[in-house]
């Protein structure tokens, strides 16, 4: 018989943490907790198997489900000394969600399970605290109204602030228990009118709509968007854990909060987190009220005034402390932590691998090496190579005039600017319009995920260092600031002050997550400055990793940012960009142009100089590693004017009619640029191109090793080709002009010829290819689109279609499509090797950036991947991945 349901409590599980992918990851963690012995609340898992029963069975239970957990509720009762149900010793319940993967604040929870008229009596008795009690009971209403009925929380919440109005007052807890009393009252009546039911009274109604909820909430739109985000699959689905509540909103010796073992955001060996006195759970999540911090350090460091918990409960922090501890040697990784104190007694209500920055994730990583909790192969697979990207982008430039308007809490490290938008689909669209957005909200919720995926950065008024924006926002990459309470947004006008400055939709700021600060306009950015923690890892990953990994660099500042990334070399030097500046552009036309050969060749003669220089730069700045050029590659209509004005101005410049323009305009005219006359066609038809490319390269190679006493090797590069005879007339050419400088100089430069491989032809006829060519660099962008018959710069309009209906696992264009253009790849691999062993292979292009792809590239065994500058250490660490996970598969 399937098991559906697993208990916890007073010491023991029948789960543990090696059964996530059937109890989640909050399963997983309640079950370890109680097997370590720690104070958990007792309660059950029901398994995400069930969740894929609800699906497949038009939202339907399991049979043996009711009984299995009425057994499983017993349990409970038994150890709390309570019945669900019962109207004088009522068991209240907790309902909450845990998927296999952390998604923070993406589905659903209800606490206070059970209360009605009657209970909420018991509960007031029992306690002696009638306001506790009916607080509860209209937090109850509140959150099973929105969760489970669907009624929107804002009408509650405007009752309460309404009401506070009215009595003059400033916070919640100012309110009594007769103050909770009416507006109960008027939450139920609210009910009544948004669903024409009364609010369910029965303690089973209750428990079985919030289980039905929670296994829903696994797809809502805000769950869907975080899973695409973050790569987490649809068919994983979540469990359901229902606990024993306990409370934290009893009075000045209970609380809640939430704690991380270590700074999430530096990576410190510190207690961080937040918690309020006399509250529950989701005042500090939802960032509804604004907490107070855990630690006595982290309360001074942030200069407030009110109590810290160590301080404010010094015997339950002390336990609170060896708890923590304890799970971070047992998890041997930073732990997300979950507590309530209920009148002096410590509950872990949760606890998770904790979401970080990137600084933090490196620094977690090494610093746990050198503690000796875990081994350096485990702290190179332990970080993410996509996070890096945070590292590696600009900070507000340190002596830049700032103009603060605020500060709050500096919730996710980094900075950014750009255009205020007041709710996520205002900065959806305005990303989509290719602007820069700043998120502005009172509190963020889960709702607004694609927002905050689409924003730069996020600011909310209220909330703390644990609120769901600054968590989401750790988790995404991207500054955060929360807090922010000397700032007053006016949704309705779409308006924002501080500091007596009214902002309006559309207006820039900046956000330095690092200090909190909010800052009027945009402001100039300092490159960043990697950490001692970054060196360490990536030396590690270097001694792992097999492939190299090369940039695609043309330009001074890209081949520097490529040495200073640690690239082993240029894998794709796009010699057109060299072409785009205004004097070389101009004898571009003139060769264009250019009626015969000898017109050409003077205009080729004005560029030699140019491109001669442009790689002399190039190869003193890589210092000897390898530089992979490649030959002209556009269509040369790309280098002519388009519009009438421009061509007026171009006639003009070079002193030619402007209808000698249009015609050369409507010769090279085409209807698919892309599969036309461009790449070594260009080489085959006007070979003095590539003649003079080449005369550049070697030249250049010659002066290089004159002045530095450094050895240049050049790789040669051919574009689009699909045959051997086309490939051998070009190498030819280049074989000639190296002959020729070699006899003009007295110095011979050691080179090779290889081509790009960018249609299916080219895999298809890889061997013969390879028989002449010295090395293969599969060109994934162009190969994307030829075998799957996509337009790179269109298909964006339906792509997202294609992966959100499971048509294609990603977008091709970002991660390679392995059962396509991956096995064009692979037949490419397999025949050049065939006819030439040793052939050197990699690809270039963004794929060889894509961690994904870059494990792909390890398992064909090809030699390089080659990237922008700035995703060098991305995939140095991916590449040390892929060679840790091969390794281990082929021992398994």
């Amino acid at each position: 018989m399937v098991k559906w349901v697993y208990t916890f409590g007073a010491g023991k599980a029948e789960g543990s943490s090696d059964m996530r992918d059937l109890l989640g990851g909050k399963g997983a963690g309640l079950a370890e907790m109680a097997n370590l012995g720690l104070p958990v609340p007792p309660g059950f898992t029901i398994t995400t198997e069930v969740c894929t029963y609800f699906y497949e069975n038009e939202r339907r239970f399991p049979p043996q489900l009711a009984a299995d957990v009425e057994t499983a509720l017993g349990f409970i009762g038994r150890l709390t000394g309570k019945a669900f149900g019962d109207n004088e010793a009522p068991l209240l319940l907790s309902v909450r969600s845990g998927a296999r993967a952390s998604m923070p604040g993406m589905m659903d929870t209800v606490l206070n399970l059970g209360l009605n008229d009657v209970t909420v009596r018991a509960l007031a008795q029992n306690s002696g605290d009638e306001r506790f009690a009916y607080d509860s009971y209209r937090r109850f209403i509140q959150m099973y109204s929105s969760v489970v009925l669907g009624i929107g929380h804002h009408h509650f919440e405007d009752a309460v602030e309404y009401h506070k109005e009215a009595r003059g007052v400033t916070f919640d807890t100012e309110l009594g228990a007769e103050d909770w009393e009416k507006l109960i009252v008027a939450f139920k009546a609210k009910v009544v009118e948004a669903s024409g039911k009364p609010f369910p009274q029965a303690p089973k109604e209750q428990l079985w709509g919030a289980i039905a909820a929670v296994f829903g909430s696994w797809l809502t739109p805000r769950a869907i968007t975080y899973r695409r985000i973050h790569g987490i699959p649809a068919n994983w689905g979540t469990a359901v854990n229902v606990q024993a509540m306990v409370f934290g909103n009893m009075g000045p010796t209970s609380a809640t909060g939430v704690a991380f073992t270590r700074n999430p955001s530096t990576g410190a060996k510190e207690l961080y987190g937040e918690f309020l006195l006399n509250a529950q759970g989701e005042d500090v999540v939802a960032g509804i009220r604004t907490p107070n911090a855990i630690t006595e350090a982290s309360r001074c460091a942030a200069g407030s005034d009110q109590p810290s918990m160590e301080t404010a409960l010094p015997a339950v922090f002390a336990e609170f402390v060896r708890a923590t501890e304890l799970l971070e040697r047992h998890y041997r990784d930073m732990q997300d932590v979950e507590f309530t104190v209920e009148n002096g007694k410590l509950w872990m209500l949760q606890t998770r691998t904790g979401k970080r920055t990137s600084v933090a994730a490196l620094r977690v990583a090494v610093d746990m090496t050198h503690e000796g909790l875990i081994a350096r192969d485990e702290a190179i697979a332990r970080v993410d190579p996509a996070s890096l990207d945070q590292l590696l982008h600009p900070a507000i430039d340190p002596v830049a005039t700032r103009k603060v308007i605020a500060t709050g809490l500096p919730a996710s490290p980094g900075a950014a600017s750009g255009e205020i938008a007041f709710t996520a689909d205002e900065a959806e669209q305005m990303k989509n319009m290719g602007r820069k957005v700043i998120l502005v909200r009172i509190e963020t919720s889960p709702d607004d995920i694609h927002g905050m995926h689409a924003a730069e950065g996020v600011l909310t008024t209220r909330g703390g260092m644990t609120s769901h924006a600054a968590v989401v926002a750790r988790g995404m990459g991207k500054p955060c600031v929360t807090g922010a309470a000397a700032i007053r947004v006016d949704y309705a006008n779409a308006t924002m002050s501080a500091a007596g400055v009214t902002f309006k939709r559309g207006d820039m700021l900046t956000l330095d997550g690092a200090t909190g600060e909010v800052i009027q306009g945009a402001i100039e950015m300092s490159q960043p400055e990697l950490s001692g923690e970054f060196a360490i890892l990536m030396k590690w990953a270097d001694e792992v990793r097999r492939m190299q990994v090369r940039a695609n660099a043309e330009t001074p500042p890209d081949a520097r940012a490529a040495r200073k990334f640690g690239a082993d070399g240029i894998g794709l030097c796009r010699t057109e960009h060299m072409f785009f500046e205004t004097d070389r552009l101009t004898a571009v036309r003139q060769m264009i142009l250019a009626d015969d050969l000898a017109g050409r060749r003077a205009a080729l003669a004005k560029l030699l100089p140019m491109q001669r220089g442009d790689f002399i730069e190039l190869f003193e700045i890589m210092g000897g590693l390898p530089v992979t050029i490649r030959l002209l590659d556009p269509p040369l209509h790309e280098f002519l004017p388009q519009t009438a004005a421009e061509i007026d101005e171009v006639a003009e410049a070079l002193g030619v009619p402007a209808e000698k323009i249009c015609s050369r305009l409507a010769d090279l005219r085409e209807v698919n640029p892309m599969l036309g006359f461009r790449g070594s066609r260009l080489a085959i038809a006007f070979p003095e191109i590539a003649e003079m490319q080449a005369r550049a390269i070697f030249e250049a190679a010659v002066e290089v090793k004159r002045r530095t006493g450094e050895l240049v090797r050049p790789e040669i590069m051919t574009p689009l080709i699909i045959a051997k005879p086309e490939f051998d007339l070009i190498k030819a050419k280049v074989d000639a002009i190296a002959r020729t400088v070699a006899e003009e100089t007295g110095q011979a430069v050691p080179y090779t010829v290889g081509t790009m491989v960018e249609t299916p032809r080219a895999s298809l006829r890889a061997g013969e290819i390879a028989e002449s060519a010295a090395f293969l660099s599969f060109g994934t962008n162009d190969l994307t689109q030829t075998c799957m018959a996509l337009s790179r710069d269109d298909a964006s309009s339906f792509l997202g279609r294609y992966v959100a209906l499971g048509i294609l696992p990603a977008d091709p264009f970002v991660t390679i499509d392995q059962d396509g253009v991956g096995e064009l790849v692979a037949i490419g691999v397999e025949r050049s090797r065939a006819a030439r062993p040793g052939i050197k292979l990699g690809i270039c292009g963004e794929h060889g950036g894509d961690p994904a792809t870059i494990a792909f590239c390890e398992k064909l065994g090809l030699d390089y991947v080659s990237c922008s500058p700035f995703r060098v250490p991305i995939a140095r660490l991916a590449a040390a991945q892929a060679t840790l996970r091969r390794k281990a598969s082929n021992t398994d």
